[in-house]
Parts: C-alpha cells; sequence; structure tokens
C-alpha cells in the first residue's frame, strides 16, 4: 500500500483542514476545531454519498468532555458575573467597590475559562499521517504551539483575561488622578478588548479556513465564535465610551460603558451556554 494523497487548506500560515486521498478509494477529512472540539474525522469511502464519522478513543472523548463542560461552565458564570457587575453601576446604589468586587470575581471565571480553553487545544487528539488519530497522550498543562491558529486563538483570549485582571485590580485604587485612572484602568481595558477581537478573528479563520470571517449558519461552532465576537465588539464599545475626559474628570458615556458591558458579557454568557454543546 502507497501513502495517502495529503491536500491541506486555511488561513495564511495556519493549515485548519487536512484531506487524505487513501490508496484503497477512502478520504478522510481532519477539520481543525471539529477534531478538537469533538474528536472526529470525516471518512467517506469510494462511491459513498454520506461519509462517516471517525472517532478518537474513549479516554480522549472523555478528556474533551470533561474540559469543555468546566470552560463553558466559567464563561457562563464570569458572563452572568460581569453583567451583574454593570448592572449595579447603572442602577444599584452607585457604590465603586460593590460593582468592582463583581467584576472581580467574574474575571477569575474568564481567566478559568481562558487557560481551560488552551488546554482543551493541547489535549484535543492529533491526526496521524495516514490520516487517522494518534493514540491518547499524556496530559499537558501547558505548551507553545503557535502556529496553530487554535492554540494562538485560545492563548491570545487567556492574555486578554489576565489584562482584563489589571484593570479589575487597578479600579480598587483611589485617589487616582484623571491620568492615572486612565493608564491603569482605562489602558488595561482597551489592551484587553483587542485581545478578544483578535482572539475571535483567529477563531473565525480557524472555522471558515480562509483569513475573514463567513457566514455558516447551520453550524454551532460558528455561532459559538460569532456570538463571543459580538460579545467582544460590545466591550470594546464599553471600553471607549469608559475614557475619563482630562477637562471634566467625567467618562465620555457612562450609560454605554454600562450597557456595552451587560450586553456583552450576556453574549459570553450565551455562547458559553452553546459551546456546553459543542462536545462528543
Amino acid at each position: 500500500m502507497g501513502q495517502p494523497l495529503e491536500s491541506a487548506e486555511g488561513a495564511g500560515p495556519f493549515v485548519t483542514r487536512r484531506t487524505w486521498r487513501r490508496p484503497e478509494g477512502e478520504t478522510v477529512v481532519w477539520d481543525s476545531r471539529r477534531a478538537r472540539r469533538r474528536g472526529t474525522l470525516s471518512v467517506r469511502g469510494p462511491g459513498d454519498t454520506v461519509g462517516r464519522v471517525s472517532t478518537a478513543g474513549p479516554g480522549s472523548l472523555r478528556r474533551l468532555r470533561r474540559l469543555n463542560a468546566v470552560a463553558s461552565g466559567a464563561f457562563v458564570i464570569g458572563g452572568a458575573l460581569f453583567a451583574a457587575g454593570a448592572a449595579v453601576s447603572q442602577f444599584g446604589s452607585g457604590d465603586p467597590l460593590v460593582s468592582a468586587w463583581v467584576y472581580l470575581v467574574g474575571g477569575l471565571f474568564f481567566s478559568t475559562g481562558g487557560y481551560v480553553s488552551v488546554l482543551q487545544v493541547l489535549n484535543a487528539p492529533r491526526h496521524s499521517p495516514d490520516g487517522g488519530f494518534q493514540a491518547t497522550a499524556g496530559w499537558r498543562w501547558w505548551g507553545y504551539e503557535p502556529m496553530r491558529v487554535d492554540w494562538l486563538s485560545t492563548f491570545v483570549l487567556f492574555t486578554g483575561t489576565l489584562v482584563f485582571g489589571v484593570n479589575l485590580l487597578d479600579s480598587f485604587l483611589e485617589g487616582l488622578s484623571v491620568r492615572q485612572v486612565n493608564r491603569l484602568i482605562w489602558t488595561p481595558d482597551v489592551i484587553g478588548c483587542v485581545l478578544f477581537l483578535v482572539s475571535g478573528h483567529l477563531a473565525f479563520a480557524e472555522i471558515c479556513h480562509r483569513p475573514w470571517p463567513c457566514l455558516r449558519s447551520r453550524s454551532l461552532g460558528w455561532w459559538v465564535v460569532a456570538v463571543n465576537q459580538l460579545g467582544s465588539v460590545l466591550f470594546m464599545v464599553s471600553a471607549l465610551a469608559a475614557f475619563t475626559r482630562p477637562a471634566t474628570g467625567s467618562l465620555v458615556n457612562v450609560g454605554i460603558a454600562n450597557w456595552g458591558t451587560l450586553t456583552g458579557a450576556l453574549c459570553f454568557s450565551f455562547g458559553g451556554v452553546l459551546q456546553l454543546f459543542e462536545r462528543p
């Protein structure tokens, strides 16, 4: 038997889909997101009009289910807490410490979800050169794989949650000047939003197999990415509205800042609910 012929697709330097044509006539398709989320490959025999699904080993599938449950749960809770913090800021007592504590706890859940998302990539089943799955490897707590778009997307997301953590911790500081507020609180907020947007764009590249977004309304994975990216856009709108004007010492628009955070957080929470079903 000869070696299977292999072709690759993707965005720029990133390979997001591989197709093997085996000498016996079978065609095997590895899709990056589907393989790491559901642990599946698509296999079609010669003359078949409908392909069948090939799955990774039971150990890999159990690992994927557990990681996905933790990540999705963390995003659901983190998003709900951020929405609650924004609601307290908009409708509550007006004490900034109350919303700051709610945001901080929510940020811990977001960071947990971001880190577990990286673990999902590192511990997902790997494809073999002949178009199958490799045996389940040992558990990995960290890894550096920048040429994988899924790793890069989740790593940027995790980094964004940590940058948001700087913003959340600095919000407890008192007696800051306007310049200090913008440097210590607003700037990390904007940087975190940019990182979230970059992560979402990379996630679109993975699921669309091209550098720009696509529309795939029948794909649950696409909806997870799209809803989360909408949340990132709303977070950025909120951050821009939260800039403190040096001349007046007031925010650009308090209402937009609070509502942007609230609606964006609900998007992330809803995205976490959707993600719960994107599993083996």
